[in-house]
């Protein structure tokens, strides 16, 4: 009896040491594991960000999902367009007329942006946009493509990559390319040539405010050279200088040809925007026959001078005599003198 008792407690004792043995063998693969799946998780690589491009789901409550964030004193306020026909409802062919998509009309598909906040999911009409300029002016074009926008594409704007939005201000209650006073800073921008221009102390009256680019130029393409309204110089210039237009019975040339062949329209240093100051404007054609129209004009005929007093060079300009230089209707005015 005592043999069988010390068998039993034999085997009880083997069977808890194998049990110990098995726990502490559990214990250690689980301290094994631990770090393993640590270091797999940590080198796991991040999801990519996703590419930038527009939605494609809208959002349930439009306009009203954008005004959620898009406030007054915010960083992109845009309650102004509500006081343009862009944002009136009662404007037919508007984003907020019945029927259309408000904001998401011209902005594209909103329901990821506004989830995430994301800018790369809509269409900003920022220069910073991942929309190329010709992707972002297809929204405007959607509407805007008749009537002065006809010759928008292949216009040298167009070719040149210009945005809409790189003129027009879409929010704005004002916009400033659509304002007489402010358009020519607009255009400024890129035209800083003419900006020098109109600022000498003969020109036409843009930085008075009476007169804007947009009078003599169509910025959304034309068929003219240089965006002309009209299909030739003379055209445009006879719109408000209707009096140089003739006929004549005694025309002056250079007059019939082309205005810019003496006068360059932007501005210039010298009286009635001329390219050069009279005899030597003159002298340009006039210089061929043995008279006084091709005398060299030098300190020679001065008083006191070398070649004796020239009472041309005293007179100071051919506009003394040839008063009619834009042509005349006088019988005796084959020299434009009367």
């Amino acid at each position: 009896m005592a043999n069988g008792q010390t068998t039993m407690t034999i085997k009880k004792l083997i069977f808890a040491a194998l049990l110990s043995g098995f726990a502490l063998s559990v214990a250690a693969a689980d301290q094994t594991a631990a770090p393993a799946a640590s270091t797999t998780a940590a080198a796991a690589p991040a999801p990519a960000p996703e590419k930038p491009g527009l939605g494609t789901q809208y959002t349930d409550k439009g306009a009203d999902t954008c005004l959620m964030c898009h406030v007054e004193g915010g960083d992109f306020p845009v309650f102004a367009i509500f006081k343009t026909p862009m944002g009136n409802p009662a404007v037919k062919g508007s984003p907020f007329a019945p029927g259309n998509l408000q904001c998401e009309a011209c902005h594209g598909p909103g329901a990821k942006h506004a989830g995430t906040g994301d800018k790369n999911f809509i269409n900003t009409f920022e220069a910073d946009s991942f929309l190329t300029p010709q992707q972002r002016n297809k929204f405007c074009l959607a509407c805007h493509q008749g009537g002065a926008r006809m010759a928008w594409q292949g216009s040298v704007h167009q070719r040149n990559n210009l945005a809409c939005t790189d003129c027009h201000k879409i929010h704005a209650e004002h916009d400033p390319v659509l304002t007489k006073a402010t358009q020519p800073d607009v255009c400024y921008k890129c035209h800083k040539q003419q900006r020098m221009d109109f600022s000498k102390p003969s020109a036409h009256p843009v930085r008075f405010g009476e007169m804007t680019c947009t009078d003599c130029h169509s910025p959304h393409g034309s068929d003219n050279d240089f965006l002309l309204k009209k299909p030739t110089v003379n055209q445009l210039c006879y719109t408000c200088h209707a009096e140089k237009r003739g006929p004549f019975l005694w025309e002056h040339a250079p007059v019939a040809e082309n205005c810019t062949l003496c006068h360059s329209p932007h501005g210039t240093v010298r009286p009635t925007l001329l390219k050069k100051s009279p005899p030597l404007l003159c002298q340009q054609c006039h210089s061929v026959n043995n008279d006084h129209a091709n005398l060299a004009y030098t300190g020679a005929q001065l008083p006191g001078g070398s070649a004796g007093v020239s009472r041309y060079l005293l007179a100071g300009s051919c506009l003394n005599c040839h008063s009619q230089i834009h042509g005349s209707n006088s019988p005796a005015g084959d020299k434009l003198m009367r």
